[in-house]
């Protein structure tokens, strides 16, 4: 089964059709120092893959800087610009999937504004698919240029812990920079979670994934939009829904300490039995201290847990999108319309 199609002729100047064989999906928050640079270079990588056939999805994540006006400004300009913007920020992962409701290219390349995951590894990429006939290809980076050791080893622990504790295989090193196929991209958008973790979910999507390694480059311009906040709210994500370690912590903690309860008992038994025992108020302390701290500690995992449940519960939707344009309204009348996608169409 091929399950990348030919791209038409470089220079073809046929419109680009509903269905593209290429859709490029970018989150952008606060991006217009990065913005052009993105657009002319993943138009030239584009271009020398699939010719004309092509587009590209820019997602507005709730900006407050000129970053919808230039991308509207290139929607009007380009019939292959396709602008969406969201009603607020909503959170880079689920920008990421409203980016991939809207996509319809055969295949489909996620990559970040910043311009760290260079779009000229495209054609790799796809040479890489077709070779391999794999229905995902995830960057691997082999170093990170540019980021703090502090970054880098904190990411570096974060992905083993992860690997080695998730309930599925997650590949090391690998973020959301990746090429895959329409029909992943559809079962992405139809899972209905909020609290997203995207590179876990096409994990779990399985299928054939291969690597691709590469170098991550320095941001082009700007600031990072992943603080060390948002960066442990990914991870929490990352955990809660990938990885039964939180709960199985807190179950391993709770037989520690029943077994440390009773030999302190039978300690405090046989003291009293054979030994003149004297009282021991600041022993008492710390132990009724600690005990309560480690209670409150894996109360806090179980409500983390219970509370993503609430939340899930609701069952509201993951995104509210206020714009479109440069798509055909044949599209998003079909995104309004459809019961698997995740979001809301004004």
């Amino acid at each position: 089964m091929t399950l990348v199609q030919e791209p038409r002729a470089k220079g073809d100047t046929q419109a680009v059709s509903d269905d593209p064989a290429l859709s490029v999906v970018v989150p952008c928050f606060n991006e217009e120092e990065n913005l052009k640079a993105l657009l002319d270079r993943t138009r030239a990588a584009a271009e020398a893959s699939f010719g004309e056939d092509y587009e590209i999805v820019l997602v507005d994540d709730g900006s407050n800087d000129r970053t919808w006006p230039m991308i509207e400004e290139a929607a009007e300009a380009s019939a292959q610009i396709i602008a969406i913007k969201l009603s607020r920020n909503h959170g880079h992962q689920i920008a990421l999937t409203s980016g991939l409701a809207l996509a319809r290219g055969e295949v489909i390349l996620v990559i970040d504004a910043d311009l760290q995951d260079p779009p000229e590894l495209l054609a790799d990429m796809l040479a890489t698919m077709r070779a391999e006939g794999a229905d995902v290809v995830y960057g691997k980076r082999k170093t990170r240029k540019g980021e703090t050791w502090f970054k880098k080893a904190s990411a570096s622990l974060f992905y083993r812990l992860l690997a080695r504790n998730a309930e599925i295989q997650l590949p090391l090193d690998a973020g959301d920079f990746r090429l895959m196929t329409r029909r992943v991209a559809q079962a992405l958008v139809a899972m209905p979670e909020g609290d997203r973790f995207v590179r876990g979910m096409v994990s779990w999507i399985g299928l054939k994934q291969v690597a691709f390694e590469y170098t991550r480059d320095e941001r082009h311009a700007g600031e990072t939009k992943y603080p060390l906040r948002k960066m442990l709210r990914l991870a929490a994500h990352a955990f809660m829904g990938f990885s039964m370690l939180p709960l199985r912590f807190a179950a391993r903690f709770a037989a520690i300490m029943f077994f440390f309860m009773i030999a302190f008992m039978i300690y405090a038994l046989a003291s009293w039995l054979l030994f003149e025992t004297v009282s021991g108020w600041t022993s008492l302390m710390i132990m009724f201290a600690f005990s309560s701290a480690m209670q409150f500690l894996v109360l806090s995992v179980l409500g983390e847990y219970v509370g993503r449940t609430y939340l899930a519960s609701k069952g509201r939707p993951l995104f509210i999108v206020d714009q479109v344009a440069g798509a055909p309204l044949a599209r998003v009348d079909e995104a309004r319309q459809s019961a698997r996608n995740p979001g809301v169409w004004l």
